[in-house]
């Protein structure tokens, strides 16, 4: 879902948080003007067929985990017969691939203050996996891998206050942090329990499912 971050807050009619501190704050842009963008958003009104529900909220869960089309399509393409023989819902299947990217688990951890952060952090080069650096954000993390930021970046400015920022956070129970080393870990595996992206993934199933 292309376009700058407000307009897809806007356009989804709720907060995606996908700014960090400013959807928080009295500037975010789906508080001041809570209504679809362009010339006639104030009179313009939302689908409410079947189809239109299902696709708003296919194009908030690639929003909020800045994934695409092609992407989202290659998860929810579970063989039905591996699905049964784990005795896992299509839902938990897309749960566990999202949250399982390492831009969503450094952003979960605390060490980004947002998924779009956390993902041009680890496209830059600051993140490892297990003390070797990974510079692609979709790559999946396993239980055990420990999650940290490369030593040469800590002197960076968007380091610096990691510790401060690291003690005020709870990731969730799938991770834990060390708040003295700053470093994270991968203790399970992220389950619907953790899913708290405003997104109903029942109707992300339906869509792929006509």
């Amino acid at each position: 879902m292309p376009g700058p971050k407000c307009k897809i807050c806007r356009r989804a009619g709720q907060k995606l948080f996908l700014k960090a501190e400013r959807c928080s704050g009295a500037k975010c842009g789906a508080v001041r003007r809570p209504y679809p963008p362009g010339v006639h958003g104030q009179k313009s009104r939302r689908s409410n067929s079947e189809f239109g529900k299902q696709l708003a909220e296919k194009y908030k869960l690639e929003a909020v985990y800045q994934i695409d089309e092609k992407d989202l399509k290659h998860i929810v393409a579970v063989d039905p017969v591996n699905l049964a023989k784990k005795k896992m819902e299509i839902t938990d299947v897309i749960v566990n691939s999202l949250e399982s990217r390492l831009d969503n688990v450094v952003f979960r951890l605390g060490m980004a203050p947002s998924r779009i952060v956390a993902r041009q952090y680890v496209s830059h080069g600051h993140i490892y996996v297990n003390n070797r650096r990974v510079d692609i954000p979709s790559s999946k993390v396993r239980s055990g891998d420990v999650v940290s930021i490369r030593p040469s970046s800590m002197k960076r400015g968007p380091f610096q206050n990691l510790s401060a920022r690291l003690d005020k956070h709870t990731p969730p129970a799938w991770l834990e942090v060390d708040k003295q080393s700053l470093k994270g870990k991968v203790i399970g595996i992220p389950s619907k329990e953790n899913f708290d992206a405003p997104v109903d993934l029942s109707m992300i199933v339906a869509f792929y499912s006509r």
